[in-house]
């Protein structure tokens, strides 16, 4: 036999413990003491790295693991096929191969066994399955297979078989994978399937690679060549048929927790589409997944909701087919529940409960140490129950490891379960005074770990309360914690948890703060594609929690915002903003608000509408000689549905329709449409989706198709004659579109012969557009007309004949017989006699009337209008048809008239008929035309007017009534009887000055008075001076405005303007009238004040001009003696300057003024230069700090002196008194355009007033300080 080696491992297995001895042997503080345990505990056997299933393609790869723990230290055995293998391991359990035995001796079906004083644990049962690696036999390269455009094919694979299935790769020579779409694509099985073949699909190089992933190896097969031809006749399209899975139903059998994958494989020309359905419910999108380009619907981790029928269609524009799939799902024991290992205390009773579930339902079996317990001896003390082992009063003997073991026909699962009896003394393993904080609503659990054997019994309390059980909503978990459900604000308070029958206890507070909760959240949005979408999530948080975390996520996962990216913004509201969003963010979005003790969320979503994507793959099928039809695929709808299909055509033939037009629209449902066609014609298609949001861009266009030339099918319609010349006929008729022509050659045939003549003898002639002529027709001949389509195939259908005449010309007769009735003052009825249809030559439109008006009925002067209108003077009335009356109406009164009638076609008009005169009887005139007032005095009026526009007869004179409007008092009415019509003005004495009076006037003729014109009107009061007025100054003006007097006369006055402190005479203006309402008085002084009077009035204001103050120099100052001599001193000392300055410059250079003794102490002698003279200095900064202390105001006022004289040169030239000081003030520059007086000479240089101020000559000082 063979030795066994050992190799250590890592942990492995399922096996849960809720309490692992380990933890007993940490020191945890409690308030009572550290836990005490016995230094001599045991611990038994525990797996910690299981064995796994696999195949071994090598001695190297036969590796089974088998690690555990245990005190003392476990032994591991192995047992195959149910019989020992090798002796018993100590230190590792792995197992692995010898290379003295064969890989095949190596398979089998293995179990570990762990053991050591305290009891044996079992592994998991595994499979070892050896076979060689695989190899390819040599293949025969295949030959060339040989295919037409449109067929379907299969390219086998065929790998070499193996326990573990490759993958497969499709690849040319080159390592390049076939592409895969729609129409090529593999099965499970690894082959690869065309729907249809195309002629690019030629090549010589379809390899298929096998890769043997845990053999590490790829196994390329044998390429294969194939050939596309064109087909040389039209490829005939063909509903799909499925390549696989065959016929029309199959039936799968998948387990629980397995991936199931189901295939559906057509084949078809256009390439069909395929979908899914479940027969006995919805397909869930969560469940299901379609891969493969729709072929494949794979459902991951298979349960008991997958098992039903589902159903493959794939469809064409030709039709579909089904494929139904019968899905059962069973499953492999898995477990519901299974025993922990635990500590009893002798005594006890011990219950292991052992729940599996599985399809069909597994057999579940115990063992004791690894012997079945039917192998054991039999004890009363112990027995099994529905799966659940019982013991009862356990001994320190019953120490052992116990096996519950699940198995049906899919397999078998082991749980190994430590029952240690032992006494140990109780103790609470929980922290004393621990805080728990929670939220409003939710579960809290607080925590009493005990440690003991046999298990401590504990009890709850809270305090002033009781016990917490009498809670119904606080209850106890087997392991001694309380559990608070939904909790408030009331169960905030101490709770006390103590080991019963002992004085060990702890206690825990409990705080409830107010639970977080979003009071805003967000919703269901439908947003435009490249709009942006804001989604609010706000929050209310306790006070006493920090602020929260927010996190936002999309179908599930979170979402980040950057600085570098503004695609996600969040706010601190809880608001996120999404920018420009794409069809890629619809999608379920949710905010969860998240603190240290609570989190909330909520869920919204957004739909991005956008126009839907192009409808494509177009074809044409079924392509006759006037029809084709356009089959396509729509493109994705984009979250709006498509309402309808536009389809567009281009004719080659037809470019004056644009390069596409409109053909047809078609509702959402419809997939191909039979398309009518003109022969003669190339014709391409496209078409547009069109949903809620807009329009798809343009599908690309289908292939071109081409329809043979034919006989045209019409003959132009609205064939007419338009002749305009009285011997010819213009023959003219509605053109056809080219696309109607049908055929090369296209021209129109024209016919025709006179009316008069019904013989078989028609005249025929041949144009390629209208119009046709005919000449030497004579004037208005009618003519039957046809006109016919013809191409070089032949001729279209019989026309259909038209009447039609020749030119007309203009009428050779006049009415007879006009006659004039009068109807009214302003209507008459005009009646003649018809002109015979012969001399109309041409179609008798009707007759014109022709009506003049000549003036008024007499020359007198009263009744000569002022105007009239040429509309009034001259006006043509037409009567269609052949009519021989009709009314006149819009007539003027008073006046006489002419008309003459006559005949006109389309040519011109006839003769007229002989002038018929006749008059308009008088009427009442018309209103006055314009009115104006004036008031010669307070009780006086005058009124004067314009003669009416339209006198209507002989004026008579006027009448003017007139009453006094008083509110709430009816006047007695004046009136006034003016008898001289050609009088215009009417003086109205002894009014009322204080009332408004009413006046209407009206003129009047033999007929009767006119209508009135209606005003109101009073007199105008005596005008006076204005006693409120505005003022508002400026520097050299100031602006009076005023309100006249309501009815005032216009009033002359004046203003009188005199300087407050200046004393003088009363400066008077012009004269000012009332009515005005505005003034302004000019050539005043800046910052004056002055007294303004009116005159006559005497009203009296002050205002002062702006600008600054002037002051006068008091009379008696300059006659001071101290003042001569301080003048005459400065004088003095500004000649001394100027004799140095002049003196300064005719030297040519600087020089600096020294203290003579500061001088002396620095050197004794000048300084000289080598040519012995003085030395000049010429730095500005040499001539600073050559002015000594002593000398520096003389320094200033050289300076000073220099600059006044320097700037006062640029101006105009420097003038003097007798006494040497200067004329002017020392400014910058002198006003070339000042006044020629100046003020008193000044010894200091005083504040200037700006430029722009001047000063009257009258007006001598000093300039004060500003």
């Amino acid at each position: 036999m063979p030795l066994v080696q050992c190799q250590p491992a890592g942990r492995r297995g399922r096996n849960k413990t809720y309490l692992h001895l380990l933890l007993l042997f940490l020191s945890v503080l409690q308030t009572h003491g550290y836990i005490q345990i016995p230094p001599d505990l045991k611990r038994a056997p525990k797996i910690t790295a299981q064995p796994r299933s696999h195949t071994a393609y090598s001695l190297d790869d036969v590796n089974l693991a088998c690690e555990a723990s245990g005190e003392p230290t476990p032994s591991f055995r192995w047992v195959k096929d149910g019989k020992q293998f090798r002796e018993v391991l100590f230190e590792s359990g792995t197992l692995t191969a010898d290379e003295k035995e064969e890989l095949q001796f190596y398979q089998g079906s293995y179990r570990c066994y762990v053991a050591n004083e305290l009891g044996t644990a079992v592994s998991d049962l595994v499979h070892l399955i050896t076979e060689p690696i695989p190899t390819l036999a040599k293949e025969k390269r295949q030959k060339r297979r040989l295919f037409e455009e449109g067929e379907s094919t299969v390219l086998y694979c065929s790998p070499p078989k193996s326990s573990v299935a490759p993958k497969i790769h499709w690849m040319d020579m080159q390592l390049r994978h076939i592409p895969r779409n729609e129409r090529v694509t593999t099965s499970l099985d690894g082959n690869l399937y065309f729907a249809n073949l195309l002629y690019s699909d030629s090549r010589e190089d379809y390899t298929c690679n096998a890769h043997y992933i845990n053999a590490s190896i790829i196994i390329p097969k044998e390429p294969i060549a194939i050939s596309v031809t064109p087909s040389n006749s039209v490829v005939k399209n063909r509903r799909p048929q499925l390549q696989k899975p065959a016929g029309s139903h199959s039936s799968y059998l998948v387990l629980r927790g397995q991936t199931l994958t189901l295939e559906c494989i057509p084949e078809g020309l256009p390439t069909p589409e395929v979908h899914w359905e479940r027969m006995d419910g919805p397909l869930s999108p969560a469940r299901a997944k379609k891969l493969n380009y729709d072929r494949w619907l794979q459902i991951e981790n298979v349960s008991e909701v997958d098992d039903g029928e589902y159903t493959c269609i794939a469809q064409n524009s030709q039709g579909s087919i089904k494929h139904h799939y019968a899905v059962t799902v069973e499953a492999a024991p898995y477990w519901n529940k299974w025993p922990a290992d635990h500590l009893y205390a002798p005594g006890e009773t011990v219950r292991l409960d052992c729940q599996a579930e599985g399809i069909p339902t597994p057999n579940v079996t115990w063992s004791i140490n690894g012997v079945p317990i039917t192998e054991t001896d039999s004890d009363p003390r112990r027995y099994v129950s529905s799966g659940t082992l019982i013991l009862t009063n356990v001994q320190y003997s019953d120490t052992a490891v116990y096996q519950c073991e699940a198995t049906n026909k899919h397999g078998n699962i082991l749980v190994n379960t430590h029952v240690h009896v032992v006494e140990l003394p109780p103790q609470i393993l929980t922290a004393d005074g621990l805080v728990y904080k929670a939220t409003e609503g939710h579960r809290v659990l607080l925590q009493c770990k005990t440690f003991g054997s046999p298990q401590p019994k504990i009890d709850w309390e809270i305090l002033d309360s009781g016990p917490a059980l009498a809670n119904a909503k606080m209850s106890q978990t087997s392991d001694g914690n309380l559990q608070i459900s939904d909790v408030s604000e009331d169960d905030s308070n101490i709770y006390t948890c103590s080991v019963r029958h002992s004085n060990i206890s702890i206690s825990a507070e409990l705080q409830v703060l107010n639970r977080t909760k979003i009071v805003d959240p967000p919703q269901d949005l439908r947003v435009l594609r490249g709009n942006d979408a804001v989604l609010h999530c706000k929050f209310t948080v306790d006070h006493k929690l920090k602020q929260p975390t927010i996190q936002w996520k999309k179908d599930k996962h979170k979402i980040t915002s950057s600085a570098n990216d503004d695609k996600y913004s969040e706010y601190s509201d809880g608001s996120l903003k999404i920018t420009d969003v794409q069809m890629e963010d619809s999608g379920s979005y949710s905010c969860e608000i998240s603190t240290k003790l609570d989190s909330v969320s909520a869920t919204g979503s957004i739909t991005v509408l956008d126009k839907p994507a192009s409808p494509h793959s177009l074809e044409l099928s079924e392509k006759k000689e006037r029809s084709v039809t356009l089959s396509w695929m729509p493109g994705a709808e984009n979250n709006s549905p498509v309402s309808e299909y536009v389809i567009e055509m281009k004719e080659e033939q037809n470019p004056e329709k644009g390069p596409w037009e409109e053909y047809n629209r078609v509702p959402p449902d419809f997939r191909h449409l039979e398309i009518h066609l003109q022969p003669y014609g190339t014709y391409h298609f496209r078409l547009r989706a069109v949903n809620g949001i807009g329009s798809s861009e343009p599908s690309p266009p289908s292939e071109s198709y081409s329809t043979s030339a034919a006989i045209p099918d019409i003959n132009p319609e609205n064939v007419t004659t338009v002749s305009t010349d009285p011997n010819s006929m213009v023959i003219t008729w509605k053109e056809l579109e080219q696309r109607q022509f049908n055929g090369p050659g296209f021209k129109y045939k024209i016919y025709w012969r006179q009316a008069s003549d019904r013989g078989p003898h028609w005249k025929e002639g041949s144009v390629s557009h209208p119009p046709f002529i005919v000449n030497n027709t004579g004037t208005f001949i009618p003519f039957e007309i046809k006109v016919q389509a013809v191409n070089e195939l032949g001729a279209g259908p019989e026309p259909v004949v038209k009447t039609g005449y020749s030119g007309e010309d203009v009428p050779l007769e006049a009415p007879s017989e006009v006659e004039v009735t009068e109807l009214n003052k302003t209507a008459v009825l005009v009646r003649w006699s018809p002109v015979s249809m012969e001399s109309v030559r041409g179609h008798l439109l009707g007759y014109k009337i022709h009506l003049r008006k000549k003036g008024p009925r007499t020359h007198s002067r009263r009744s000569l209008p002022m105007h009239v209108p040429a509309a009034d003077k001259y006006r043509v009335i037409k009567v269609y048809g052949n009519k021989v009356k009709t009314v006149v109406s819009d007539l003027q009164f008073y006046s006489s008239y002419t008309l003459t009638v006559a005949p006109f076609n389309s040519r011109g008009e006839g003769p007229h008929s002989k002038e018929y005169h006749f008059t308009t009887p008088e009427a009442a005139p018309g209103p006055v035309s314009f009115v104006s007032f004036e008031s010669p005095s307070e009780t006086e009026m005058t009124l004067r007017w314009e003669a009416p526009e339209k006198p209507n007869g002989e004026l008579t004179g006027y009448l003017l009534q007139y009453y006094e409007t008083v509110p709430g008092i009816l006047s007695p009415q004046q009136v006034e009887s003016i008898d001289l019509p050609l009088v215009t003005e009417f003086t109205l004495k002894g009014l009322n000055p204080q009332i408004l009076y009413h006046f209407e006037l009206r003129a009047r003729t033999a007929a009767g008075d006119g209508e009135p014109i209606v005003m109101e009107g009073a007199t105008l009061l005596d005008g006076e001076p204005p006693s409120a007025i505005n003022i508002t100054a400026g520097q050299t003006s100031v602006n009076v405005s005023w309100v006249p007097g309501e009815r005032q006369r216009n009033f002359a006055f004046s203003f009188h303007y005199l300087k407050k402190s200046a004393g003088g005479e009363w400066e008077e203006s012009e004269k000012v009238n009332s009515s005005q309402a505005f003034y302004q008085l000019q050539g005043l002084t800046p910052g004056v004040q002055y007294h303004l009077l009116i005159r006559p009035g005497n009203y009296s204001w002050e205002f002062k001009t702006a600008g600054p103050e002037l002051h006068e120099l008091p009379s008696s100052f300059v006659t001071q003696g101290w003042f001569i001599g301080l003048i005459s001193a400065i004088v003095l000392l500004l000649l001394v300057l100027l004799i140095l300055c002049y003196i300064k410059k005719s030297k040519g250079g600087k020089y600096s003024v020294r203290n003579i003794k500061e001088e002396d102490q620095v050197n004794a002698g000048p300084h000289t230069m080598k040519d012995g003279e003085f030395k000049e200095y010429r730095s500005l900064e040499s001539d600073n700090e050559e002015c000594a202390i002593g000398q520096r105001s003389v320094c200033e006022s050289e300076r000073n002196s220099n600059d006044s004289l320097a700037d006062y040169g640029d101006g105009v030239d420097i003038q003097f008194n007798e006494d040497g000081s200067f004329i002017g003030q020392y400014s910058g520059h002198r006003d070339p355009n000042g006044h020629g007086s100046s003020g008193a000479t000044s010894p200091i240089n005083p504040n200037m007033l700006p430029p722009s101020i001047s000063f009257p000559t009258s007006v001598t000082g000093f300039l004060g300080p500003n």
